[in-house]
């Protein structure tokens, strides 16, 4: 072998190209768990307020507080969240009204597939009476 060949299979021409491609893998993995990890707390937080929506529509309701709760627990929700939230209201007359939303987490693409959980959130607030 003359010696250019010999100092060309010294080298290390090439290796970072085989490094990525052997990292590519690892980086892509992890990139998509984060991207999932961003869905479930864009879920959470999609709950809490929708719950915080509803409980409010509830209190200030004059005819059917449930009516109300659910309409608008579910109006602010992006459509991919609508289909599979879950709105209960309760406590009405008691004088103090509770919302418990329930929203599946998409996975990777919302509006495609959801995880089997879900993710709920509570909400609660004061009956407001008002005296004739």
């Amino acid at each position: 072998m003359n010696r250019r060949g010999a100092s060309r299979l010294r080298g290390d021409s090439g290796q970072v190209a085989i490094e990525f491609l052997g990292m590519a893998p690892t980086i892509i993995i992890t990139l998509v768990l984060l991207w999932q990890c961003v869905l479930l707390g864009y879920t959470y937080t999609l709950a809490g307020n929708a719950a915080d929506e509803a409980v409010r529509a509830g209190t200030a309701a004059q005819g059917d507080p449930e009516a109300a709760c659910q309409r608008e627990g579910v109006k602010d929700l992006p459509s991919a969240w609508q289909d599979g939230a879950d709105i209960t209201c309760g406590g009405r007359g008691s004088g103090y009204i509770r919302a418990t939303v329930e929203l599946h987490v998409p996975v990777l693409v919302p509006g495609l597939i959801d995880f089997p959980i879900q993710v709920k959130a509570h909400a609660g607030a004061v009956e407001e009476v008002t005296d004739d």
